[in-house]
C-alpha cells in the first residue's frame, strides 16, 4: 500500500547548527570532498483508505513544519521502500 512520506528542511538561508556540526566532524573521518550538510526529518503517513497527498501537505503546513523556518515536500511512495545500502 503506498504511504505518503514529508520531508522537512531548513530553508536555504536558515543557518542549520546540527548540518554544521557533521560537517565538521568529516574530515576527523578522513572525509575531505564533503562541502556541507544539511539535517531534516523524513515523517511518513500511513492512511487508513488511500492516500491524500492533499491532506498530507495540509498536515504538513499546519502540524509538521515551521513555515517561517522550514520547506517541506510530500510525497506518494510503496510502503516496502527499500533503504539505501548500507556497509
Amino acid at each position: 500500500m503506498p504511504r505518503v512520506v514529508v520531508d522537512v528542511m531548513l530553508k536555504p538561508e536558515i543557518l542549520d547548527p546540527q548540518g554544521q556540526a557533521v560537517a565538521n566532524a568529516l574530515p576527523r573521518l578522513g572525509v575531505e570532498d564533503v562541502a556541507s550538510v544539511r539535517i531534516g526529518r523524513r515523517i511518513e503517513i500511513d492512511f487508513t483508505g488511500e492516500p491524500d497527498l492533499d491532506r498530507a501537505r495540509e498536515i504538513a503546513d499546519k502540524l509538521l513544519a515551521n513555515p517561517v523556518i522550514e520547506d517541506f515536500t510530500v510525497r506518494l511512495v510503496e510502503a516496502a521502500e527499500p533503504a539505501e545500502a548500507r556497509s
